[in-house]
């Protein structure tokens, strides 16, 4: 089993020693842990944050193997010619002062593709739809969002990536503001980069999979 590429790149980001982490395939764990200045900075690079500092919502990591859709399953491939069955995810989180940083790491993937990613309000279920739309911050009035004042990358999470020769992608986004009572329920990855355009903004193709996480 794969795991040290994964492991390696979240542990460095966001968890600290003490963090409860699942196994791959097993349950997502949320805890409050101690965040150094060092690991923040990887998560916030331009953050000025105290070490100690407490966290708003604590630290959140998902790991797990995507498979066919089952009521108990973290990680769903609704594509398996684009994210293919046993392929690894991880989706971490880290809350302080005011901003979020969410990380996606996967492997196992095409080799130098494409592909669209934002976190989504629901968790997965056995229809790509089930996740709902995109968690804003600013929510639009108008569903679909498709209006740049709504759907960009300041008000969601957008987390574009392409993998590389082997088939691993990583990317990293930071907001400023927190996930509030209504949190959002998955990230799901989707066929393209995601469009910016009036009409279009926030669209990325099809949903290919999702990963339900704990934030």
């Amino acid at each position: 089993m794969r795991t040290v590429f994964l492991t390696a790149l979240v542990a460095a980001a966001v968890a600290a020693p003490q963090l409860p982490v699942p196994a791959p395939g097993g349950t997502g764990k949320e805890g409050v842990a101690e965040v150094t200045e060092e690991v923040l900075q990887q998560v916030m690079p331009d953050a000025a944050v105290p070490v100690g500092a407490e966290l708003a919502s604590g630290v959140g990591l998902v790991l797990a193997r995507f498979g066919p859709y089952r009521p108990t399953a973290t990680a769903v491939t609704y594509r398996p010619d684009l994210v293919p069955n046993r392929a690894l995810v991880a989706v971490a989180r880290a809350s302080v002062a005011g901003r979020t940083g969410v990380l996606l790491v996967t492997e196992g993937l095409v080799p130098n593709r494409q592909y669209g990613a934002h976190v989504h309000v629901r968790p997965c279920g056995p229809a790509p739809a089930d996740a709902g739309p995109h968690y804003q911050n600013r929510r639009d009035p108008q569903q679909p969002s498709t209006d740049p004042q709504y759907a960009n990358p300041e008000n969601e999470v957008w987390l574009d990536f392409t993998t590389d020769a082997r088939g691993r992608g990583l990317t990293a986004t930071t907001v400023d503001w927190v996930f509030r009572d209504h949190r959002p329920r998955s990230v799901v990855l989707h066929e393209t980069h995601t469009q910016t355009e009036p009409g279009s903004a926030g669209m990325a193709g099809a949903r290919l999979a999702c990963v339900t996480v704990w934030f």
